[in-house]
């Protein structure tokens, strides 16, 4: 079984920051790409950021230049640094990573519980 846990949400001021994590954890043999995904109230999941495990980095138009994904593979966690939140960024943020339990198989698509990120004006 693999499990991403996040955490890192919460409730902060426009223009303030926020940090979230994600580890995955479990029977794991490798991370491939990783990311975060965010769903607001009436909209669809939308992409957020993603991170190869090589390091390219992929980000959605709304956050480019203002959100930076990075990783750590030793400990096969995701992070993602929010600066210069805006109250449109308010959603449930979730994490993804593909991954593969053994050598043998597909990657497997995991995602999170997601966790909650609201910006006041």
């Amino acid at each position: 079984q693999v499990q991403l846990v996040e955490s890192g949400g919460g409730l902060v001021q426009a223009g303030g920051s926020l940090r979230l994590s994600c580890a995955a954890s479990g029977s794991i043999f490798s991370v491939s790409a990783m990311g975060w995904y965010r769903q607001a109230p009436g909209k669809q999941r939308e992409l957020v950021a993603t991170i190869s495990g090589g390091g390219s980095t992929n980000y959605g138009d709304s956050v480019k230049g203002r959100f930076t994904i990075s990783r750590d593979n030793a400990k096969n966690t995701v992070y993602l640094q929010m600066n210069s939140l805006k109250p449109e960024d308010t959603a449930v943020y979730y994490c993804n990573a593909l991954v593969k339990v053994t050598v043998w198989d597909m990657p497997g698509n995991y995602w999170a519980q997601g966790t909650q990120v609201t910006v006041s004006s």
